[in-house]
């Protein structure tokens, strides 16, 4: 099933930024369109001051690379654009061959549901430069958002425990797509429900939801809102207590099903949406149990994100057994975006040799790395993440220690007696898709599986425990001295 096209029914060749096209114009021009280029996305830092960062969006990158095309409509539209001389900004020629231009590299991807850190290759485009150029800004909006989302649920998970995680975003989420995306890359991330119904029927996410203050508002008094929806909706009678005085609508609500247990109704929960939801939710669990609902769950929402989940479970003492978290998921609140690059590291030249590419700067974490990447994961005695390491295809991953690509001085040995599993796996090959996208479901377990093997440090919300990333010592050596050779050439 192709999410993109149900969400937006068009083609989406054109969501690119134009200095893509030009440059793509530009390779034409130079008969270069055809050269093969190594292209690797990745990030820099994980994002929320954390330690690990969740991978996601890899389906719809699938569902772009297999519908890529310039139709008519596009085609049209580039013919028109102008330079500022007047003159057409590409040539006939150019767009007649955009007309026939397919998808044709290798793609290698990290799993959704993978735990990732900061250098290592998310994607690994391999194929045509022109095409590997132009993909490089919707690969980047695909996985840099829904990315930041699901880690943003992982942690969310991770204060909640074993709780129920509800995912409240849509009405404040950043548009259409930053909604529907932002409910799927949640998902992914642990939350076990949406309000999102349109995220619902499009990836199967189960779908929650009670009522608002209008519903409350919309009738003469509170008890009879909510003997009104609790006859309504049976099988979901969780009560919003807090359009008044939220004490004394746990009490109505208490009143209210106490009289429509008599008619087999049952009472689902409360919903607790402002005050201080640690003191509210002790009261509201005393006054619910006195009454005998003692399975009458309670439900906090309210602009909640990790650090007061965690605090009100740990620190306060709070009785809430469901959180529904909505602003500061869905937009990522305190930090709107990864950051995530995508880097030339490697071009065949005219006598068919690899040559390896780097980006020099002043600071070591924007210099790139040469060469076609992979990352060996190694897993202790115990089955825990001990180290990850980023190897040269072409040299192999034969080695008893890595090198942080950051600072050389720091080193870990690896055991010979360590697990390991490498972690891009094939995606498409010469543009034909050869991997099977795992259900959703299977996606959230993988998240929730990898988190159980990162040791508890690491996953630490003040001050993570940096966890070990580093490269192969012989593409370390060879980093090295292709930045020492550049750095004279350039002085």
């Amino acid at each position: 099933m192709n999410h993109l096209s149900q969400i937006y029914q068009s083609n989406l060749a054109l969501l690119t930024d134009l200095y893509q096209l030009t440059m793509a114009y530009g390779y034409w021009k130079e008969g270069k369109q055809d050269q093969e280029a190594v292209y690797e996305l990745y990030f820099r830092k994980n994002p929320f001051d954390g330690g690990f960062t969740i991978a996601a969006g890899l389906q719809f990158v699938i569902d772009y690379l297999e519908n890529w095309s310039f139709d008519e409509p596009e085609l049209q539209y580039l013919s028109g654009l102008k330079g500022p001389s007047g003159n057409p900004l590409f040539e006939t020629a150019f767009i007649d061959y955009l007309k026939t231009l397919r998808f044709t590299c290798d793609v290698e991807a990290v799993e959704e549901g993978t735990v990732i850190f900061p250098l290592e290759p998310i994607l690994k485009i391999k194929g045509p430069l022109l095409q590997a150029q132009l993909i490089e800004t919707p690969l980047l909006t695909i996985i840099n958002f829904q990315t930041l989302v699901a880690t943003k649920a992982s942690r969310l998970r991770l204060a909640a425990e074993t709780d129920t995680l509800l995912e409240f975003g849509l009405r404040r989420a950043q548009g259409i797509d930053g909604g529907i995306t932002a409910s799927r890359a949640a998902f992914i991330g642990g939350v076990n429900a949406t309000s999102d119904v349109q995220a619902g029927m499009l990836f199967g996410i189960p779908v929650k939801g009670t009522h608002a203050h209008s519903w409350v508002l919309a009738f003469d008094s509170e008890e009879e809102a909510f003997e009104s929806f609790a006859t309504a909706m049976p099988d979901n009678t969780i009560l919003l207590v807090d359009t008044y005085d939220t004490l004394e609508g746990v009490k109505k609500a208490i009143q209210v099903m106490k009289r429509l247990s008599k008619k087999k109704i049952p009472f689902h929960g409360i919903r607790l949406d402002s005050g201080d939801l640690a003191y509210l939710s002790q009261k509201a669990r005393k006054l619910l149990d006195e009454a005998g609902f003692f399975n009458t769950v309670i439900v906090a929402s309210n602009d909640l994100d990790e650090h007061i989940i965690r605090s009100l479970k740990k620190e306060q003492g709070a009785k809430i057994d469901v959180w529904g978290v909505g602003t500061k998921l869905v937009t990522a609140y305190d930090q709107p975006a990864l950051g995530g690059v995508y880097k030339l590291t490697q071009i065949k030249n005219k006598d068919g040799q690899w040559e390896p590419k780097i980006k020099l700067s002043e600071q070591a974490v924007k210099v790139t790395t040469q060469g076609s990447h992979q990352i060996r994961r190694f897993y202790d005695e115990e089955g825990k993440m001990v180290a990850d390491m980023i190897y040269d295809q072409e040299i192999g991953a034969d080695a008893e220690k890595i090198i942080d690509p950051s600072d050389a001085t720091r080193r870990k040995k690896i055991k010979k007696t360590w697990l390991y599993q490498d972690l891009l796996v094939p995606v498409f090959e010469g543009g034909k898709l050869q991997y099977l996208p795992p259900a959703l479901e299977h996606l959230q377990k993988r998240t929730i599986q990898s988190l159980h093997t990162l040791d508890a440090s690491v996953k630490r919300f003040t001050n993570p425990h940096s966890y070990p990333v580093g490269l192969e010592p012989e593409l370390d050596q060879q980093k090295r001295e292709l930045i020492f050779k550049l750095r004279e050439q350039n002085s």
